[in-house]
């Protein structure tokens, strides 16, 4: 009975998203319990603080699952974020790695790296997300920044990683270099 509803609810969110959920029916399958837990990240990872700080998080969100993954994972970040309508234009920079031109969205994507990498400007940026979107924000990027890897290495781990990809920002498609 559990492992049915765990079922239906992974196709429903695959879906949603035109997303392969191979990997999670395999861990419904094994696990009902393993598949309840990850089920439970998202509401980590989805902290997403004040509505006006929603361009910093999406942005520090999309560098850590870069940094994780440019494949599927990454095209799954971008959807949602699209579907809750970010700014596709200022996605694609930040992707391609210009994320000075991408405004709030950019200054998510550079603290998320800062912070991924140890950077010591990591500490700049959060005070500037804090002063400009204030301490919820700045939490909810520091939560992004740390969450995005998890699926694309879960992924890997499970025997499902991808090669990297080309990713579609609202129609606007792009070959990411690996």
């Amino acid at each position: 009975m559990i492992r049915q509803f765990l079922h239906s609810q992974i196709r429903k969110f695959g879906r949603a998203f035109s997303y392969d959920v191979t990997y999670m029916h395999e861990i419904a399958d094994v696990s009902p319990a393993a598949a309840y837990t990850l089920s439970k990240f998202p509401n980590f990872y989805k902290y997403r603080g004040p509505e006006a700080g929603r361009p910093v998080w999406t942005g520090a969100l999309l560098a850590s699952t870069l940094e994780g993954d440019c494949g599927p994972c990454a095209q799954l970040v971008v959807d949602m974020a699209l579907a809750n309508g970010a700014d596709a234009d200022a996605l694609q920079a930040c992707a391609e790695g210009r994320p000075k031109e991408a405004g709030a969205m950019g200054l998510g994507f550079r603290f998320a790296c800062a912070a991924i990498s140890g950077d010591v400007s990591a500490d700049e940026l959060h005070r500037e997300i804090e002063n400009e979107f204030g301490r919820k924000a700045a939490i909810s990027c520091a939560f992004a920044a740390a969450s995005g890897r998890v699926y694309p290495v879960l992924k890997r781990g499970l025997g499902h990683g991808q090669a990297c990809q080309r990713l579609d920002f609202g129609g606007k498609v792009v070959k990411l270099a690996a």
